[in-house]
């Protein structure tokens, strides 16, 4: 009963789901130049475009003027200090709030509002939400099935994907007799699997001990790799930041907007090992002190009211 409810919107409910379910000074003046010369450069050939986007919430403004734009298969990273608007922003591009008025979004070169993204964005936020009473396979498949596709289909397509996701023999568990590395996978299976352009990874890690968060990371990469769908991803790890992403954008703090746009020059596959590479410390020195500096910020303004984060 609770699945087949408030399901006249399929695809509203599917994303909902799927979803609802070199010195530190260079690096950084080179970090934001590159952003703001992509975005002069590249904005006509981008999969998403954004220009002045605001959000208040009553009293309280949690992004102003954010601009930035997304080019087709890229991975893209955000940080920053908390309150910046960082799930403010994921909220806007998955459709579930509109931005203020004087702000303009594209999508796949046409212009569009944050409704019209709505079941065009797979999203994925920090929790899992799987179902404690679907197996393994039939959470996996929740957001296409209500999408319209014949169970049997979706099934059909889950098990081919399985061993891809390291869920080889796990399809008849539910969601309680897994680790939480595995229940993060099925996650991020079910969001795969609602085809989407672009992906919305919203911490998907952050619950993880450091051992399995770097082997999740790793399996991302490959995944992504593979399939070379558009990711933004916003995590609280600098490190987590730089090894997976080719852009990372720092945000400044409320209201927020994008700081810093670091181009992010590691060669791919990325090794475990480059974590300790030069030019890895480097970027996230740069990165760091960007955050610092913002962290700085929020803090000195901690007794102002609290809003969005």
């Amino acid at each position: 009963m609770g699945e087949a409810a408030g399901t006249a919107a399929p695809s509203a409910n599917a994303a909902t789901l799927a979803a609802a379910p070199a010195a530190v000074n260079a690096g950084t003046h080179a970090g934001t130049n590159a952003g703001t010369n992509a975005r002069n450069a590249g904005a006509a050939g981008a999969l998403l475009s954004l220009d002045g986007i605001s959000k208040t919430f009553g009293a309280t403004q949690a992004l102003h003027g954010l601009g930035v734009d997304i080019a087709p298969g890229e991975f893209v990273t955000v940080v920053g200090p908390s309150g910046c608007g960082k799930s403010t922003l994921f909220n806007i591009v998955a459709g579930l709030e509109e931005p203020d008025p004087g702000g303009s979004m594209r999508f796949l070169g046409k212009p569009c509002r944050a409704a019209d993204l709505l079941g065009k964005v797979s999203f994925m936020p920090q929790r899992d939400l799987l179902l404690p009473w679907r197996t393994v396979i039939d959470n996996a498949i929740l957001a296409v099935e209500l999408e319209g596709v014949r169970r049997a289909d979706a099934r059909r397509q889950a098990l081919e994907m399985l061993p891809e996701f390291g869920l080889a023999g796990f399809e008849n568990q539910y969601p309680h007799q897994l680790s939480g590395g595995m229940r993060q996978r099925v996650a991020l299976m079910r969001t795969f699997m609602f085809k989407r352009d672009l992906m919305l990874l919203d911490e998907p890690f952050g619950a993880l001990d450091a051992l399995t968060r770097s082997m999740m990371q790793r399996w991302l990469l490959d995944v992504w790799q593979k399939h070379r769908r558009t990711i933004l991803f916003i995590t609280h790890d600098v490190d987590e930041a730089v090894f997976l992403g080719d852009r990372v954008l720092v945000m400044a703090a409320r209201p927020g907007r994008v700081k810093i746009e670091q181009k992010v020059d590691l060669p791919r596959p990325r090794r475990a090992d480059i974590v300790t590479a030069p030019e890895f410390i480097a970027l996230k020195r740069t990165l760091l002190d960007a955050i610092e500096e913002e962290s700085m910020k929020s803090f000195r303004a901690s007794g102002a009211p609290g809003g969005q984060a």
